[in-house]
């Protein structure tokens, strides 16, 4: 497992970033929107689609969603104050205030949408969508003067996401002795908690030293911290609808990863709670 597992990692990883700086915005939009598609399809199952053709059929809505947004927009890379792309960050931020409610009152708070198709694909649609406008906004950051530089943006906060996953992975290995979240992750500790913190904050120095990111360090600071807080709610939202849904991955797509959600879980939240703060909040635009 472990084996696979790397070498997946090894070719992807090249591969995400020669999609980040190498496809054009219109290329990089339908990219994410094929990812989205995906992420649709393997959401049906914490909804209770138990059919092929229902999950088919959330995939083909999902994207059909999102061209429709992205149909309505004009001057695309002026519009971050426009209902759909401002609208959807915003609602990232609320959506994972919420999650954060439901993690930590997890299984209490199953009582209120587990029978619920309709809240299911609406917690669905909360991860999806904004994460696609946050990953194109990013995207886009002063696309005008610089090409590559919402490349960067979005390479730092993968590299944020990766950090903390691996950081929280070896010291938990090590070190972990105190369940962080028992009742929806039993595996992850405290330990490893801090110790994705820790290695998110060392790449975050480190990056912040070679890669041209020109935003006050205080903002960078309070974003980055954010977002690596909110990948491991990502995480953990995911682990408590896998675990009503009774399943332990979401696909099988990528080899010794699982499926798409299993990869992007945490990136669902870091990306447009990291866009949101630090292009609406802090207004860095």
């Amino acid at each position: 497992m472990l084996k696979s597992r790397l070498i997946t990692a090894f070719i992807l990883i090249p591969i995400v970033i020669a999609a980040l700086f190498l496809l054009p915005p219109p290329g990089f939009a339908i990219v994410i929107l094929a990812v989205c598609m995906l992420a649709a399809w393997e959401w049906g199952q914490f909804a209770g689609l138990a059919s092929r053709s229902q999950r088919i059929w959330l995939a083909v809505l999902c994207g059909l969603l999102l061209v429709f947004m992205m149909f309505t927009l004009p001057a695309y890379q002026h519009a971050l104050h426009l209902p759909q792309i401002a609208g959807s960050l915003w609602a990232a931020l609320a959506w994972w205030i919420a999650a954060l409610l439901l993690v930590l009152s997890y299984p209490a708070s199953a009582s209120l949408w587990r029978h619920s198709r309709p809240l299911r694909l609406l917690f669905g649609a909360l991860t999806i969508v904004p994460f696609f406008w946050g990953m194109l906004t990013l995207r886009q950051y002063h696309y005008d003067s610089d090409h590559f530089a919402g490349a960067w943006w979005l390479l730092y906060v993968m590299l944020l996401v990766w950090g903390a996953d691996s950081g929280a992975y070896m010291f938990g290995r090590l070190f972990g002795k105190h369940k962080l979240a028992p009742r929806v992750s039993p595996g992850k500790t405290w330990e490893g908690f801090f110790g994705g913190l820790l290695t998110s904050a060392l790449i975050s120095w480190l990056f912040g030293l070679w890669a041209p990111l020109s935003v006050p360090p205080l903002t960078l600071l309070v974003c980055s911290i954010v977002a690596a807080l909110a990948s491991v709610l990502g995480d953990l939202t995911e682990s408590m609808f896998k675990r009503e849904a009774g399943i332990k991955d979401s696909g099988n797509l990528i080899p010794g990863h699982g499926g798409i959600l299993d990869r992007i879980d945490s990136l669902t939240a870091a990306v447009p709670v990291f866009a949101c703060l630090l292009l609406l909040v802090f207004g860095t635009i």
